[in-house]
């Protein structure tokens, strides 16, 4: 797989932040990789392998309970990184993260990961300070599945994978998003159409298009925004 030079543009929000001089001592253990559809990048209470860092697509958090019910409780693109675990000092974690929007991006592996962060306490931080957005983005997320009706809490998911992927165009069945939401397809359904009458997203046979995005943050009634708000504080 290719390695990334120290010159690089890394196309990933997060390294983007980096100094050059930060973003020099992880380049060499960098490497591009595709992040095909439904590609596990983490296994719940497995050993964590690598970290990856997506330059498009992006990945889901998904929470499984004991009774068999999951629901996703996080997104990661362009915007962040996996491995948070490894950051906090573990080597694992009880949830799975996958590919749900199909896109590449670079990865190394936990032992280099750990060797450069030991050696760099500024670096280190910085990763810590998107854990940090990260777990705002969670507790929100827990907000909006207790307190929000399924029409925002829909509007807030095509609102942050909209802000993940470079077309108004998204790859997603009812299935996928009911799953997603933890909730009945057929009320997911009933969300999507009245969002498609209002003119704000256009659906078709396992798509859905954005076509008023300011209109669909309304109709997530600050469902939406908060999280966004907290990473733009964070890092510009």
């Amino acid at each position: 797989m290719p390695q990334i030079s120290q010159t690089s543009e890394p196309c990933n929000r997060l390294l983007k932040r980096l100094t050059r001089d930060d973003f020099a001592l992880l380049a060499p253990h960098l490497e591009s990789v595709d992040l095909p559809l439904r590609q596990k990048l983490e296994v719940r209470n497995r050993r964590i392998e690598y970290v990856y860092f997506p330059r498009a697509g992006f990945a889901s958090v998904v929470i499984n309970g004991t009774n068999g019910h999951s629901i996703e409780v996080a997104l990661i693109g362009r915007e962040g990184m996996t491995g948070l675990a490894v950051l906090m000092g573990t080597d694992r974690a009880p949830y799975d993260i996958f590919i749900q929007f199909a896109g590449e991006g670079l990865r190394m592996s936990v032992d280099s990961l750990r060797r450069v962060i030991t050696r760099n306490s500024r670096l280190h931080n910085v990763f810590l300070r998107y854990g940090h957005a990260f777990i705002v983005q969670s507790a929100y997320t827990s907000l909006a599945n207790a307190r929000f009706r399924m029409d925002e809490r829909l509007a807030r998911w095509l609102l942050m994978a909209h802000d993940r992927v470079e077309s108004d165009e998204m790859l997603l069945t009812h299935e996928f998003l009911a799953l997603m939401l933890g909730a009945r397809r057929p009320g997911v359904t009933v969300a999507l159409n009245q969002l498609a009458e209002r003119g704000l997203i256009r659906t078709g046979r396992g798509t859905i298009t954005m076509l008023d995005r300011k209109a669909l943050e309304k109709v997530a009634n600050g469902a939406y925004g908060g999280p966004e708000a907290e990473f733009q504080r964070l890092f510009g």
